[in-house]
This record gives C-alpha cells, structure tokens and sequence, in this order.
C-alpha cells in the first residue's frame, strides 16, 4: 500500500519567489538593522543601557 500527499499550494522548491532586487526590498522592510545596536533580552528586562 502506497500513501500520497496531495496539497493545492506549490512546493517552494519546485515553485521558488520571484527576484526581488534590493531597492525594492529596502522600500518594503526599510534599512538593515546591525544585531549590536539591539540591546538583548537581559539589558531589556533590567533597563541596563
């Protein structure tokens, strides 16, 4: 007895997300944020910074 797996939204290998070049990107989602700049979890909870 075989099993298949039917779905009606396309497998994101075989059906990959257009190019989007990084102008477009940066309009949409704004600048890139550095990691450091983001004080952490601890710093946050305490009011360290």
């Amino acid at each position: 007895m075989s099993t298949s797996f039917r779905s009606s939204r396309p497998d994101a290998w075989t059906n990959p997300r257009p190019h989007v070049d990084a102008s477009m990107r940066r309009m949409t989602y704004g600048r890139v944020q550095p990691m450091e700049d983001e004080p952490g979890f601890m710093a946050k909870l305490f009011g360290l910074r």
